[in-house]
């Protein structure tokens, strides 16, 4: 059982507009669900309520990438709204379809490959941002014929 008056009323109504529910650190999350309020609560605190609500659509508007809801998946969507800000600005929609197109759970299952050598967040951080750069990079209109995974765009 969850004791909401130990978490911020900012990440309540944060999980409630996206239809997050926020369960007990000792239960497994299955899609759509978080063990993570402190961690957007720190976001929250360190970026602002709007940053935050920008994770939230990144993740939960991506259908692929609702299993990202935990402490390694906000981060890394943190670190991809702060380094991608102007795509955000100039076409939010092509961004949000990208990220649809992006595997975050099974990149993030990857990236658990390296926790021992490089934290998660970091890990998968890089392999989402390689994707993002070759849709909104500066040779995103140039096929690379070694590569098939420019077919995310």
């Amino acid at each position: 059982m969850i004791d909401y008056r130990m978490i911020d009323a900012r990440v309540i109504d944060l999980c409630r507009e996206f239809n997050v529910e926020i369960i007990p650190g000792t239960r497994y999350p299955e899609i759509g669900q978080t063990r993570a309020p402190d961690t957007l609560r720190r976001i929250i605190d360190r970026y602002g309520i709007e940053h935050a609500r920008m994770v939230m659509t990144t993740i939960i508007e991506a259908g692929n990438n609702k299993l990202l809801l935990d402490k390694e998946g906000f981060w890394m969507v943190s670190d991809m709204v702060r380094a991608c800000q102007g795509i955000i600005e100039r076409d939010a929609s092509a961004w949000l379809e990208t990220w649809d197109m992006i595997p975050g759970g099974e990149l993030q299952f990857v990236a658990q490959e390296l926790r021992s050598v490089v934290p998660t967040r970091f890990a998968l951080g890089g392999m989402v941002y390689e994707r993002l750069f070759r849709r909104f990079g500066p040779n995103a209109d140039q096929l690379d014929m070694l590569d098939d995974r420019r077919r995310i765009t």
